[in-house]
């Protein structure tokens, strides 16, 4: 394929910054011709959390602090996107989905399609079906592919590209299901999900890094080492701390930012001829909205501005990549100005050392005022605080947050900028673009539009690799009998395999050619073909429950339960 015209080239001076520090309109080199894919590569970035608010603040900051007038991010914005997902359960209650989770966003924003809140990559429905990302379509065209993160790999955002789980707690299935993905770039966090209890992680089973470097991955864990890959590494697991990636002002040597993540991964896979895919996620802006605090999230944000600006460095030089950013939702209802007083206080925004994650555990363990004065002396630099504020600190925020959370209000505070809460918002998030994706993205759109966009650009088939996931695995809701039966609900689980069901109060058929099933919702006994059979049967709130030999019975088919993955394979 022919790399962008010298004249597209030209015609998309728009999005360079003028010597001035002006910005005009992002430049797109020309879409490919009717029916063909008009770039090989694509690089996706998302800034987890990272509403405008938190892309406002990083600005000023290189603006007030830095003498940056902007962003490398600036030059591309194109529009922005909606958040919400669909209705569905939070904690047993049902809730509208209007305020996403990261699970639910990135399933939106990787395979086109809403979910629930929690669900990564599969249907809202009993028996969910698996939905495929963009990574996956790429991977079954032959491309090479990659997710780099800087929180847990086996976190929501990355999870959703390479995996397929009714919960995004299963971290442990979503790193057995990576094994299996064929991605040939892992970076992030989360070695604890690779390894098992007795080493410090969370696996039951085995511990699973044998398992990737007999199928080829280098395997890396610290700078250096990333540093060090040989220049024909083609596949690499780098797990770069046992739970996420250290927060930008808490990273030693030993730690490398999300650009020289970036660096290295584009370098990997740039060597294949068929083009890549990859996903790129700062994912610690979103923790640090959680906890409200400012001074680590403008830092992660800069970070992440980085390794934008390294991805759209190797695009222009490559000449046939294109790029898009977006954030899953916005983190902490973050407001830049507060108590009706129309100023900020960016001169104390850098006066922070670390984050508040790493004095929390001293922050807890204070016993005294002077404890807590002593403790955000040496971190902030603030020696004059109030009685008042020393007592809200020890007293708690009375969120999960505790007393970190009760520090972070007195920092932002002073800092002049406030927060809803510790939880996501529904606000519409940005959208950046450079190259044929642009067209695809802009003005106003829903976020599956950007997994929509991207399948189109780069002539991958969401359809077609969803269908094949779908011919192989079903995520039914389940119910454990009291002796520990894994039980499937018998009505949505006969229909999603190609069986009828019809039944009233008392009784339920399912049926699948001349096999019928028929079921006793009282006495709650089964019969096959007119005959009893020793069915488990449970009823709970109306829907009746079957073990998984009643549902290859009826349809003749072998049907196999995942329990890490919590999924029926059919086999």
């Amino acid at each position: 394929m022919k790399p962008w015209s010298k004249k597209a080239v030209l015609c998309g001076l728009a999005g360079l910054v003028l010597s001035t520090g002006s910005l005009v309109q992002a430049a797109e080199p020309a879409v490919g011709k009717a029916g063909q894919p008009a770039s090989k590569n694509l690089i996706v970035l998302i800034g987890d959390g990272m509403g405008p608010a938190q892309v406002s603040a990083a600005r000023y900051y290189q603006q007030y602090k830095k003498q940056i007038p902007h962003l490398a991010l600036d030059p591309y914005y194109v529009g922005q996107a909606t958040t919400y997902a669909d209705k569905g359960e939070d904690g047993g209650t049902l809730v509208s989905g209007v305020v996403t989770d990261s699970a639910s966003a990135g399933t939106a924003f990787a395979t086109g399609h809403k979910t629930y809140n929690a669900g990564i990559s599969v249907s809202n429905e009993e028996v969910a079906k698996p939905f495929a990302s963009i990574i996956e379509a790429a991977e079954a065209s032959g491309k090479a592919t990659g997710l780099v993160t800087t929180a847990r790999i086996t976190h929501a955002t990355p999870a959703v590209y390479a995996s397929h789980v009714r919960n995004r707690d299963n971290e442990s299935a979503i790193a057995s299901q990576y094994l299996d993905s064929g991605v040939d770039v892992l970076f992030g966090g989360g070695k604890q999900f690779f390894v098992t209890q007795g080493e410090k992680g969370k696996r039951t089973d085995k511990n699973i890094l044998p398992d990737f470097k007999a199928k080829g991955y280098a395997i890396v864990e610290t700078a250096g080492s990333l540093k060090a890959l040989p220049s024909s590494t083609t596949k690499a697991l780098g797990l770069f701390g046992n739970s996420h990636v250290a927060y930008t002002p808490d990273r030693t040597a030993d730690i490398p930012s999300l650009a020289q993540m970036t660096a290295s991964a584009l370098s990997i896979l740039a060597k294949d001829k068929d083009g890549f895919v990859m996903m790129i996620e700062g994912g610690r802006i979103d923790h640090a909205g959680h906890a409200n605090d400012l001074p680590t999230l403008v830092q992660e944000v800069l970070d992440f501005d980085a390794a934008f600006k390294t991805a759209i460095d190797f695009a222009k030089k490559n000449g046939n990549t294109y790029v898009v950013v977006t954030a899953d939702h916005e983190t902490g209802g973050l407001s830049l100005s507060r108590d009706d007083i129309y100023e900020l206080n960016i001169d104390l925004w850098d006066k922070q050392k670390h984050s508040s994650e790493s004095i929390a555990g001293a922050l807890a363990a204070a016993k005294t005022p002077e404890d807590i004065r002593r403790i955000v002396a040496d971190n902030n630099g603030f020696t004059d605080l109030s009685d008042d504020e020393v007592q809200s600190i020890l007293a708690g925020d009375g969120s999960s947050y505790k007393r970190e959370g009760a520090y972070n209000a007195v920092v932002s505070k002073r800092l002049l900028v406030g927060w809803s809460g510790h939880g996501h918002s529904a606000v519409d998030v940005g959208v950046w673009a450079y190259g044929p994706i642009a067209d695809k993205v802009k003005g106003q759109i829903d976020n599956t539009q950007i997994a929509k966009g991207a399948a189109a650009v780069t002539g991958v088939d969401l359809a077609k690799q969803s269908a094949a996931l779908q011919a192989k695995y079903l995520y039914p809701k389940v119910k454990a009998s009291g002796t520990g039966e894994v039980l499937y609900p018998a009505s949505s689980l006969a229909k999603a395999l190609g069986a009828s069901s019809a039944g009233g109060a008392t009784t339920s058929k399912l049926v699948y050619g001349k096999t019928v099933i028929e079921i006793d919702k009282t006495a709650l006994t089964a019969k096959l073909n007119g005959q009893p059979a020793a069915y488990t049967v449970v009823l709970d709130n109306g829907t009746v429950y079957l073990p998984l030999a009643a549902f290859s019975r009826l349809t003749g088919k072998t049907l196999g339960w995942d329990a890490l993955s919590e999924r029926i394979v059919l086999k």
